[in-house]
């Protein structure tokens, strides 16, 4: 065992893990001691985050680290998704339950937002893809329902800022993550206090920002007694799980024609880039600027990922199937691919109570052919992700002013070989996918850098790219795709703003 081990605790949107790193002759050598689920939990029609749940596997996953590594773990760090909060009141009592962001408070907020402040106005002051699940509109919409812990809040926490809070005693909020909240300004590198003022949205509960690599402290001792990480020491990585994730693309730090995809329930798509670019045609394409480790800005989309998949695979099973992934897979490739598209970031998607039964009713909807088997909805959503990372790869190319010769693919969905096949043959490009756990080795490397392990992120991505193979994907039969893209275009003119 090397001298040294790195703790990552990786908590994505529908599950969590904790994920043990040691570094020996230059490779990074990776060890899962605890997998748990997440998700929403829903109450009187409400959807919420269970902390206290989460705050349990935690511990447990700590526990699971400290009986296996014991002393040897130097560090840890914790990584979440984006947008979503707690708030705490006087005496550092917690305020409620953190809400989901897919929970329905949120909608007609940003066109109420916009009544107060244009639209152009909040992306100047923001650089910050317009969405209703932002932390933005979920303060507005707590202000709008007059929210008793609004006024009574005295600091905001992004999730993993809270647990971090909850793990150490320390309240900060970690830059990568605040870049999420459409109320950062990213040119001057400070909250946009500007702009929550004139929506009269407090300002007050806003902390310090504090960069990846910053050591936190040691755990809170009741944490040492029951885990046995004594001389462990909290670090932030990038605490936004995508900050993590695009970390550890394995690529060459001589390549400058390279995007990356963060795939997993969310496709986060885009470039690496020194600073933000907001300007009217990043507006109009509605890009986004977030936080990187090292100071970078992720000049990226958000797409709707294999949230589609997930929740055809969710509906079918409580209908009494017991489909695993490789039977999906199974039932994907028998069905004729290009037949019909939807939009997968239309609202209809966001939260159905039956997604196949909603991607069937987009396409009759918008004159395509209506699939009707299980694996035609399958391959209807996994062609239109597909052709969505081709829109956004155009997108891409037309902010930075380059060709991207290669699409790195990072993160659990570079497991769906079918949808990776699928992006090389949409966008004429290669694809390298892997590595799968991304985020976890992410937040590793950026302990590692942290403690000196290695020197810069540089090396930490040369490490990676030694580390854990990678999947090739050329482009095959890139005719039909082109054939078929004017058609995924108007359905998309059809339905979303670009």
């Amino acid at each position: 065992m090397a001298d040294k081990a790195f703790l990552a605790i990786d908590m994505g949107a529908s599950s969590g893990r904790h994920v043990v790193g040691s570094l020996s002759g230059g490779r990074l050598r990776l060890e899962e001691v605890y997998r748990f689920p997440n998700g929403p939990v829903e109450v009187l029609g409400r959807l919420y985050w269970d902390l206290l749940a989460q705050w349990t596997h935690i511990r447990n996953g700590m526990h699971a680290a400290g009986t296996r590594f014991g002393s040897a773990v130097a560090s840890l760090g914790i990584d979440t998704w984006g947008v979503d909060f707690g708030l705490l009141g006087r005496n550092d009592e917690l305020l409620g339950n953190p809400y989901h962001y897919r929970d329905r408070r949120t909608d007609r907020m940003m066109e109420l937002a916009f009544q107060t402040v244009p639209r152009e106005e909040v992306f100047r002051q923001t650089g910050l893809q317009f969405m209703q699940l932002n932390t933005l509109y979920q303060l507005l919409a707590m202000k709008v329902s007059r929210s008793p812990l609004l006024d009574v809040a005295q600091r905001l926490l992004m999730m993993p800022d809270l647990f971090n809070w909850m793990l150490t005693g320390e309240k900060v909020n970690e830059f990568t993550d605040a870049t999420t909240t459409q109320f950062y300004n990213p040119r001057e590198r400070r909250w946009a206090v500007e702009l929550l003022e004139q929506l009269g949205l407090p300002t007050h509960i806003l902390g310090e920002i504090v960069p990846p690599g910053t050591v936190l402290g040691p755990l809170r001792e009741s944490l040492v007694a029951e885990n046995g990480l004594a001389g462990a020491r909290v670090v932030l990585p990038g605490s936004h799980d995508t900050a993590s994730a695009v970390m550890a693309v394995p690529a060459s730090g001589r390549e400058l024609d390279w995007c990356y995809v963060s795939l997993g329930t969310w496709a986060l798509m885009g470039v690496e880039v020194p600073e933000p670019i907001i300007n009217d045609r990043s507006l109009k394409l509605n890009f986004t600027n977030e936080g990187g480790v090292g100071g970078t800005i992720r000049l990226l989309k958000n797409i709707t990922g294999l949230w589609l998949v997930q929740e055809c695979r969710r509906v079918w099973n409580q209908a009494g199937k017991s489909w695993d992934w490789d039977d999906l897979n199974a039932l994907t490739e028998r069905s004729p691919s290009l037949a019909a598209f939807v939009n997968p970031d239309a609202g209809e998607f966001l939260a159905p109570t039956d997604m196949p039964a909603a991607i069937r009713a987009f396409v009759e909807r918008t004159g395509g052919r209506v699939p009707t088997s299980e694996g035609e909805v399958l391959r209807c959503a996994l062609d239109s992700i597909a052709m969505k990372f081709r829109h956004v790869l155009e997108m891409c190319e037309s902010l930075v002013g380059r060709r991207l010769e290669t699409i790195h693919i990072v993160g659990g969905g570079t497991k769906n070989r079918i949808l990776c096949q699928a992006a090389a043959d949409a966008c004429g490009r290669r694809v390298l996918a892997g590595p799968v756990e991304a985020t976890a080795i992410g937040n590793i490397m950026m302990q590692a850098v942290a403690a000196g392990e290695v020197a810069d992120i540089a090396q930490a991505r040369d490490v990676i790219r030694e580390s854990f193979p990678l999947e090739e994907y050329l482009p095959r039969n890139t005719a039909a795709w082109d054939d078929a893209y004017p058609r995924f275009l108007q359905i998309l003119e059809k339905t979303s703003n670009p």
